[in-house]
């Protein structure tokens, strides 16, 4: 089962982030194999730190969060909360087989939270080009995967406007757009 999880910064910890850096590079190594995508999220500025995106394949729910909750920066207070959902891989492929490769352009992480019919289930396909920006995409659920509880993805495009776009922006209560890196040794 795929799991999204999104730890959000607290201010001013970047000191410790960066002291733990190699903490948490090992911490993620041990899961290697389970990863789909990984990496920070940046303020506007594009160079201050807000978060950490990791979608993972694991066995459940209380692995994914054992996962999000043992992590060196959430156990050490650099981050003020973590998001948890369950998810569903639409592109079935990871970050590293986007075929964009790993650098070059703007990335985002475009995050929707919603309730009720799912909107954006399906990977948007209006332009030729829409599937080539995508890096991650999918819906977040419950964790019985029955209830849509909003989409996540991560994707490249020239600024944020135009990345806040691949969501139905009246489907969702809040959608948020973050700058966003293929992070890890990898």
């Amino acid at each position: 089962m795929e799991y999204f999880c999104y730890h959000r910064d607290r201010l001013g910890s970047l000191p410790l982030r960066e002291e733990l850096t190699e903490a948490h590079w090992s911490y993620m190594d041990g899961y290697e194999k389970e990863l789909i995508a990984r990496g920070p999220t940046f303020a506007a500025d594009g160079e201050t730190p807000t978060g950490s995106v990791h979608i993972v394949d694991l066995p459940d729910a209380a692995a994914a969060r054992a996962f999000a909750f043992d992590e060196p920066n959430y156990q050490a207070g650099a981050f003020r909360d973590v998001l948890v959902r369950r998810w569903r891989n639409l592109l079935g492929r990871t970050m590293w087989e986007f075929p964009g490769g790993a650098s070059g352009g703007n990335r985002y992480l475009v995050l929707g939270l919603g309730s009720g019919r799912a909107a954006d289930a399906d990977v948007p396909s209006d332009r030729p080009s829409d599937r080539d920006d995508l890096i991650a995409y999918g819906p977040l659920l419950s964790d019985d995967g029955a209830t849509w509880l909003g989409t996540a993805v991560l994707l490249r495009a020239p600024d944020p406007a135009t990345a806040r776009t691949v969501l139905t922006a009246d489907r969702y209560a809040d959608i948020e757009v973050h700058a966003w890196e293929f992070g890890g040794r990898r």
